[in-house]
């Protein structure tokens, strides 16, 4: 049931949620933040604010709060299923729900970059991703983490915030008989390579398919992919295309969470650390997004 107190748009399910779409369609681009602790929930709903989305739903468990500033510029849907099984059930049904628009998602503490995006909005790369008849958009996870661990043992700070320059790679995506994908790659680096015993192998790759135009049929399956190989590449035939970078505490966050790897890490810093200023040239200049033919 929607609970509308003042511009306070709230949902007890998302079920609730998917029904209300059945009068309302909702407009892309379209964001959805996925809501896993009470970290920087605040700071990350502000950013995709800033970007420009039309509509962003925040699936939030019942018991963390939305700052009353924020909550008339989003959706916020009270549902934590995500935290038990995963958010691909739950895109997978706004996909069939919405098809036509924009999607994106990310979870708390996480934060979208894509080229000039201090003078161009979401909408506006999306439109010319779109003319380049590309439906999808590879992101890189780029791992952030608070440079001083005494001052931020949870390792998430905004001002103090540091990100690997160096350290990243890519293999070839291989098929069933282990032949190369056609214009697919698992890329990875950051600290899911250097704490690479900590990640199982399955969550050690920091690309995913962030930005993607949501159709019939189409799905979300395991791997942040989906079921079009298509949508799967990192460019067309013919040129580079624009990618995007997921600015991204959550391993960080993780690795000192996680017992078996908490007391281990004393910090995150290496030779090859920098200090990440939030602009999208620095992003660009380490090479760890494409503007393509987009100036």
């Amino acid at each position: 049931m929607a609970n509308h107190k003042g511009h306070r748009v709230q949902y007890d399910s998302f079920s609730d949620y998917l029904a209300s779409l059945k009068s309302a369609r909702p407009k892309g681009p379209l964001a959805m933040i996925f809501v896993e602790d009470n970290v920087e929930v605040a700071s990350t709903i502000r950013h995709h604010i800033s970007a420009r989305f039309e509509t962003i739903l925040v699936f939030c468990p019942p018991e963390i709060e939305i700052p009353s500033a924020l909550t008339g510029k989003v959706t916020i849907i009270t549902d934590d299923a995500h935290r038990i099984h995963g958010i691909e059930p739950a895109i997978n049904k706004m996909i069939t729900a919405v098809p036509g628009i924009w999607m994106y998602y990310c979870y708390n503490g996480e934060y979208l970059f894509h080229p000039f995006n201090e003078t161009r909005t979401v909408g506006e790369m999306l439109g010319f991703h779109t003319e380049e008849r590309r439906d999808a958009m590879l992101t890189y996870v780029v791992d952030l983490y608070a440079g001083d661990l005494d001052a931020h043992p949870d390792a998430v700070s905004i001002p103090d915030a540091y990100l690997d320059k160096s350290g990243y790679y890519a293999l070839a995506r291989t098929d069933k008989w282990n032949n190369p994908i056609e214009r697919q790659m698992d890329f990875f680096g950051g600290l899911r390579w250097r704490f690479e015993e900590h990640i199982p192998a399955p969550r050690r790759k920091i690309d995913r398919i962030g930005l993607f135009k949501s159709k019939q049929g189409l799905q979300m399956i395991p791997g942040h992919i989906f079921n079009d190989d298509e949508y799967n590449t990192f460019a067309c035939p013919w040129h580079h295309n624009l990618t995007a970078t997921i600015c991204s505490f959550r391993t960080a966050k993780a690795l000192k969470r996680n017992p078996g790897s908490k007391f281990d890490i004393d910090t995150f810093k290496w030779h090859n650390s920098a200090k990440f200023d939030w602009h999208s040239q620095q992003l660009l200049d380490l090479g760890l997004m494409e503007p393509g033919q987009w100036f």
